[in-house]
């Protein structure tokens, strides 16, 4: 049959066939490069602590404002059911003086253990307690572990980022419930990078008690799930994009062979009979 194996007799049906072959090759051949060379992320979840080698530590960063808080009577305390109770933790802590001073942006790096506990904004490490302190902030930043900037990852990394409550009641308390989630990703490399994500529920009011208002503050209150939420980078093995390159053209190649020699066994039969018809 007159294709592309065939010299002796050559068709416009079988360059049109060839050319044909050529385009649809090269069109399956760069979507399967296309994805070979991109990754995809594979998600599982299991029961585990995956960091172990963290200490029972858990990395945590801050960053929040307070417009109507002075800097002085800014702090961060932290409780857990480990005993733990630091009143004003400045380690690797700033505060940055906003609205001429008569506010403060914290911005922090601590760590708590992995145990359900408690981290607070408040006055209550101040020399002298405010009449009225306002609790009225601006989170630009609550995250736990290490930094993912994976824009193929949907998670809640960084849930109360942007969260704004400058318009609620000064006076008020407001409170976080966080469900942390500890998270695993896993490059090609086969390098790890372990995070944490967080579900929140908040509250907001105004506490009394036998003496009169209880001093408000911003309370992040913390547990963390069972469950470990792993996400694994992976790209299709080499072995496998060249079965598939090879099967693609073989498969285009013995399709177009059959498609022609049909067509040219139906011509020739249509010449003979045209050419009886004439004798």
């Amino acid at each position: 049959p007159p294709f592309l194996f065939s010299l002796s007799s050559p068709t416009y049906t079988g360059a049109f066939i060839s050319i044909l072959c050529c385009v649809f090759i090269l069109f399956l051949f760069l979507s399967e490069l296309t994805g070979f060379i991109a990754t995809e992320i594979v998600n599982e979840l299991y029961v585990d602590d995956p960091d172990k080698n963290s200490g029972g530590k858990i990395d945590v960063s801050l960053n929040i404002s307070l417009p109507n808080l002075h800097c002085d009577l800014l702090g961060l305390d932290i409780q857990d059911e480990m005993g733990r109770h630091e009143v004003g933790h400045i380690d690797n802590s700033m505060k940055i003086p906003l609205n001429h001073g008569t506010g403060c942006r914290f911005e922090g790096e601590f760590t708590i253990n992995k145990v359900p506990g408690n981290f607070h904004v408040s006055t209550h490490s101040a020399t002298a307690q405010p009449q009225k302190p306002d609790m009225t902030h601006n989170i630009h930043m609550l995250t736990f572990g290490d930094k993912l900037q994976m824009n193929k990852v949907q998670g809640a990394f960084n849930a109360l980022g942007g969260s704004d409550k400058l318009s609620s009641n000064p006076l008020a308390s407001h409170d976080y419930i966080l469900k942390i989630v500890p998270t695993i990703y896993e490059s090609l490399s086969g390098r790890k990078r372990f995070s944490y994500q967080y579900t929140v529920a908040n509250k907001e009011y105004v506490a009394y008690s036998h003496t009169g208002r209880i001093v408000p503050a911003i309370w992040f209150r913390y547990d963390l799930s069972p469950i470990t939420v792993k996400y694994t980078e992976r790209r299709q093995p080499f072995y496998r994009f060249i079965t598939t390159i090879c099967a693609i053209v073989g498969g285009t190649f013995t399709v177009a062979g059959i498609v022609d020699s049909c067509i040219f066994t139906a011509s020739e039969a249509w010449k003979k009979i045209q050419l009886g018809k004439l004798s």
